[in-house]
C-alpha cells in the first residue's frame, strides 16, 4: 500500500496528465483560461497548479501551452520566450485581442 506522500505524487501525475491532455485539446485559433484547464481535468480550484505544469511543459508541440490564458484574457505567463513571443503565436493564429488581453468573448475555447 502507498503512505500518504506516495499516494499525493500519484494522484499529482494524474492531475498532470489530465491537464497536458486537456490543454492539447485546444485548437488553434482559440485559448483556454488556467481555471477552465483544472476544471475540465477534474480539479477546479487547481488553476495554479496548472500554471505550473504549463511552465514545465516538455512537449510544446503536442501540448500548445501558449493557448493557455489567465481568468481575465491576460497573458500571464510563457516559459518559452517571454510573454511577447506568447502574444505572436497567438496572433499568427488568429486569437483576437483588446488591447494587452485576448478577447475570450471571440477567442475562448468553448468546451
Amino acid at each position: 500500500m502507498l503512505h500518504y506522500t506516495g499516494m499525493k505524487k500519484l494522484m499529482q501525475n494524474q492531475f498532470a496528465k489530465k491537464v497536458y491532455a486537456t490543454a492539447a485539446k485546444i485548437p488553434r485559433g482559440k485559448v483556454a483560461t488556467y481555471g477552465q484547464i483544472a476544471r475540465l481535468a477534474g480539479r477546479p480550484r487547481a488553476a495554479r497548479a496548472v500554471g505550473g505544469y504549463m511552465a514545465k511543459n516538455k512537449d510544446t508541440k503536442s501540448c500548445p501551452c501558449h493557448r493557455v490564458v489567465g481568468a481575465n484574457g491576460a497573458l500571464v505567463g510563457y516559459a518559452y520566450g517571454g510573454l511577447a513571443i506568447k502574444r505572436k503565436k497567438l496572433l499568427d493564429e488568429g486569437v483576437s485581442f483588446k488591447g494587452a488581453k485576448v478577447d475570450l468573448k471571440k477567442s475562448l475555447w468553448k468546451k
